[in-house]
């Protein structure tokens, strides 16, 4: 597929003026200006967070209501029920206060509604369950923003409710005890990029003061808080950055029984990254709550046992093992219903259906569609007598609004501009199907349909050493916000020795004034033909080491190429 090459620009001025500061590499130097970190105290909390950046707690709003109503409950002996969703965000959420409360409290229960019983977020069933085992509280993590008539429900019941959410509130905020959630218009905490774990890890940094208690009281769950982080795919930046970089420092050095747990069956010896959270740890966590009950994640999460964390871990990896064939086969399934379709190779979206999908992978599925069909894509099943499924985006187009358009289609919707799921009747089907190709096709830019490479700067082969790749391995953890740096090089030329392996992937080997590097391209051996010739080329790549019998080298990662003009 032909992607679009877009290279940053930046302002030369403050990049001359952070290099004569930092006296580092000029390229590095423009890449933190574009990041705007264009000063030496700027970069300095940059490179070297330190847990004192993290912001006041008491700065949200509705806090010292949180705080009070939690000492209340525990001072009146009540019950605290813990809530949270079923994905990654919300299953960590739980188990860091249900643990965290626990330590310090007797009363306390969680409680994770099902999937696909209950639905997303706080659930009618859960507030019935509080109520038949006397719970007069519920603290609510990663979803209870949008839950106005179901806190209103709770009422009748005395029970109360405190929220610690981060998605956008509606109109109605919910009439809560308390609403701890940056993004409400009228909060004025600095960082509005918070996923729910982080929200709940404000509140037990809070109660933590007024209680007089240690740091290590709350800190001690900030690994499973940067599991969150990497899996809810939040900026990495601010006070994201600070929890993101000291979860990855305890992950290394002494992870939660959990966290080893898992990545000892996933086979995970090396350095933890955030792209290990993100691709090993997180999918294994979600696929508890995408094939069966995501209540076993938090089992896992609040073990002591190492042995009995095995245990656990092991059946959230057959989950994911399960998650994964499934995966696979719809994929399959679903590229084929595309390919064997003229009509649909055409169209501005994909819409494809079939009643025995698994519901639990169609966002999954969707994703991979668009890696193959580049446009906003919907995967569809049969979700007892509806038809129910998930959308996705590509980057810059708004798929929730595409979708609210078509309501009149619907029985049901939600979700944000690059996600959401739907569900309709059988019979208003067809009717969606040619509606939101309609709008699609009506509202989206033509360049959208195109991938586009962002690309931070140019470099040459003689910049990259061991000096450049050490400090851009301490601008990690990287992530949305500060993402890895890419890179172009021009006028390269193959050396004679790249090859195509397992009829798939290119290793290269190439060189530009007299410097070689080896790389590898993943699934661009159909490309290898541009190598012939061997005329110069301009490559897309990151950086990283290649570690082989003990020797460790600079590798690029090739993301594309094309011959040079």
């Amino acid at each position: 597929m032909e992607k679009r090459w877009t290279i940053l620009t930046t302002d030369e001025d403050k990049v001359l003026q952070l290099h004569h500061s930092l006296q580092i590499n000029k390229t590095l130097c423009r890449i933190l200006v574009q990041r705007g970190i264009d000063n030496y105290e700027l970069s300095k909390k940059f490179f070297r967070p330190e847990l004192s950046l993290l912001h006041d707690p008491w700065l949200m709003k509705d806090m010292l209501k949180a705080v009070t109503r939690i000492i209340t409950a525990i001072n009146d002996s009540e019950n605290i029920l813990v809530f949270g969703d079923y994905d990654v965000d919300g299953t960590t959420s739980v188990a860091c206060m249900y643990q965290y409360l626990k330590s310090i409290y007797p009363n306390v229960g969680f409680y994770i509604p099902h999937r696909y019983r209950e639905g997303y977020g706080i659930s009618k069933a859960g507030i019935d369950y509080a109520n038949e085992n006397n719970f007069s509280l519920i603290i609510s993590l990663d979803c209870g923003i949008k839950s106005a008539s179901l806190v209103e429900y709770a009422k009748q019941f005395n029970i109360d409710f405190v929220i610690c959410d981060h998605h956008l509130p509606d109109d109605i905020v919910p009439d809560a005890v308390a609403v701890l959630d940056p993004k409400q218009h009228d909060c004025n905490y600095p960082f509005k990029e918070l996923c729910g774990c982080g929200v709940g890890f404000k509140l037990m940094q809070a109660l933590s003061e007024e209680l007089k208690l240690p740091d290590s009281t709350f800190l001690k769950y900030i690994d499973l808080v940067a599991v969150a982080i990497a899996a809810d795919i939040v900026e990495i930046t601010d006070e994201n950055r600070v929890l993101a970089f000291y979860g990855l420092k305890k992950a290394n050095e002494n992870p939660a029984v959990s966290l080893k747990a898992l990545l000892t069956l996933a086979g995970m010896q090396k350095q933890i990254h955030i792209n290990t959270l993100v691709f090993i740890v997180a999918p294994r966590i979600n696929a508890a709550g995408r094939m069966d009950d995501a209540r076993k994640a938090v089992q896992l999460f609040i073990e002591d046992d190492y042995d009995k964390a095995l245990e656990l871990a092991g059946l959230l990896h057959n989950d994911n093992t399960e998650r994964k064939e499934a995966d696979s086969n719809i994929t399959e399934e679903a590229l084929s219903i595309i390919e064997n379709d003229a009509s649909l190779k055409i169209k501005k979206t994909t819409v494809v259906y079939k009643e025995h999908w698994h519901k639990g992978v169609v966002g999954i599925v969707a994703s991979r569609l668009i890696e193959n069909y580049y446009r906003p894509t919907i995967v569809l099943t049969k979700s007892g007598d509806v038809i129910a499924g998930s959308a996705r985006s590509v980057p810059g187009f708004n798929l929730y609004e595409a979708i609210h358009a078509c309501r009149e289609h619907l029985l049901g919707y939600g979700g944000h501009f690059a996600a959401a799921g739907l569900s309709l009747s059988e019979v208003e089907l067809p009717g969606f199907i040619e509606s939101f190709e309609k709008v699609v096709a009506a509202t989206i830019d033509e360049d959208l349909l195109v991938p586009e490479i962002l690309i931070d700067a140019e470099l040459s082969f003689k910049e990259i050493n061991f000096t450049l790749l050490n400090i851009l391995e301490q601008m990690e953890p990287f992530g949305p916000g500060n993402m890895r740096p890419v890179f172009i090089s021009r006028n390269v030329t193959d050396s004679g020795y790249s090859k195509v392996l397992k009829e798939q992937h290119i290793r290269f080997v190439l060189q530009q004034n007299g410097k070689t590097f080896t790389g590898i391209g993943f699934n661009m051996a159909d490309k290898f033909d541009l190598l012939d010739n061997r005329l110069p080329i301009d490559i897309i790549y990151t950086l990283d080491i290649n570690e082989w019998n003990g020797e460790r080298m600079i590798q690029l990662k090739v993301i594309d190429f094309k011959p040079s003009k």
